[in-house]
């Protein structure tokens, strides 16, 4: 298994080691690049780089162009050597080990399966060399002597037609690992209105559903995700913040009034996929700067909204869960228990049966507990 660095909190708490909860990781977006060049020849496939650090910063350099659009780009690349089952199936397995590896013990995986189609694969047949691939991946992680739990998150691409059969997709699959359904996609010009057919069945399904939203566009597009397409999650949902408007400020602290939307968000407690540093990478947060410590991610986790912690797409963003929650806690001054409250808001999010979800909450809070009396111990 591949491992991620390690990162400390300034009482020397190990990030990486800690339980952690990733709700908003895709796929497409997380390939080794190692595996990438190992499979790219018989794909047909000229790639930009055929070592795999200078591929790795060949991803990050393309997608750092503050455009959603161009750093939706890069994914025809990694799209391109996931077109059989075999390469479904490994690349879904290495995910799964690098997650485990980065301290996950629940992830929700996010592919479109339409997207993989090109050799000849049937959508089903998408679907069960992911989840194949999955169960391999959870072998590994048991047989070293570790645990994690992993959902499928199926998929429409908002800018198709095709919202519908997918989310019959989802469904037919919801017992054998796919537990939530989703679009994505350029998100401006492409509202989820688009799809209401594929929402409506969804619903009367009983299925969840999380929805692309407040990245690429504003608060209509947050807005079309609730009310069109009943969201229960916001991917992404940064731009919920141009609804929280500054009334007045002094020397100590800054006083302001949230809009109707930002207010039904934060009072239905609709949690909020948050990647910080993709948002800077796609220009998300531009309105308020180009910095992390500019991204709203304290002022809405401040106001108590339910913040969670996600990557999007690792190796676009050259990223991990614990990296970006060492960057959180360097901008932002977060300590053990911050960390600990995203984690938990973040497992109270899965689309997992109420009694599951609480037994990962308990996970959660009993691993943070020895990590804080590890702590303890060594003052």
């Amino acid at each position: 298994m591949s491992a991620a660095p390690e990162f400390q909190l300034s009482d020397g708490v190990n990030l990486q080691a800690l339980p952690k909860v990733s709700l908003h990781d895709h796929l497409d977006g997380g390939l080794r690049p190692a595996t990438i060049i190992e499979l790219a020849p018989a794909a047909g496939v000229e790639l930009p780089a055929d070592d795999p650090d200078e591929l790795a910063e060949w991803f990050v350099a393309q997608s750092t162009s503050g455009s959603l659009v161009e750093y939706l780009k890069t994914f025809d690349l990694t799209t391109a050597v996931m077109q059989t089952a075999d390469n479904l199936e490994r690349i879904a397995r290495e995910f799964v080990q690098d997650l485990a590896a980065d301290g996950v013990i629940y992830g929700e995986i996010r592919w479109a399966p339409e997207q993989h189609l090109a050799g000849g694969l049937t959508l089903d047949e998408a679907v069960e060399a992911v989840q194949s691939g999955i169960e391999q991946g959870i072998d590994d992680v048991e047989s070293a002597g570790g645990y994690i739990r992993i959902g499928q998150l199926i998929t429409a691409m908002r800018h198709a037609d095709r919202a519908l059969e997918i989310a019959e997709l989802a469904v037919r699959h919801r017992d054998s690992g796919a537990v939530g359904f989703d679009i994505a996609g350029a998100e401006a010009g492409f509202p989820p209105s688009r799809h209401r057919l594929a929402f409506d069945y969804l619903a009367a399904a009983h299925f969840p559903v999380t929805v692309h939203a407040g990245e690429a566009d504003g608060l209509d597009s947050i807005s079309g995700a609730l009310v069109d397409g009943r969201a229960l999650r916001l991917g992404h949902g940064v731009r919920l913040a141009e609804d929280i408007e500054t009334v007045r400020s002094d020397a100590e602290n800054s006083y302001v009034a949230l809009g109707e939307l930002s207010q039904w968000v934060k009072d239905r407690e609709i949690p909020l996929e948050l990647s910080p540093t993709s948002n800077l990478q796609t220009g998300a947060v531009q309105e308020w700067g180009d910095d992390l410590v500019d991204h709203p991610f304290d002022l809405l986790y401040q106001l108590g909204f339910r913040v969670t912690v996600n990557v999007d797409n690792r190796t676009m963003s050259g990223t991990s869960l614990t990296r970006e929650l060492a960057l959180l806690s360097d901008a932002f001054g977060y300590d053990l228990d911050d960390i600990e409250n995203f984690q938990v808001n973040a497992a109270r999010a899965a689309f997992l049966p109420l009694e599951d979800r609480e037994e990962l909450v308990e996970a959660i809070l009993d691993g943070f507990e020895d990590a804080a009396e590890g702590v303890r111990s060594a003052r």
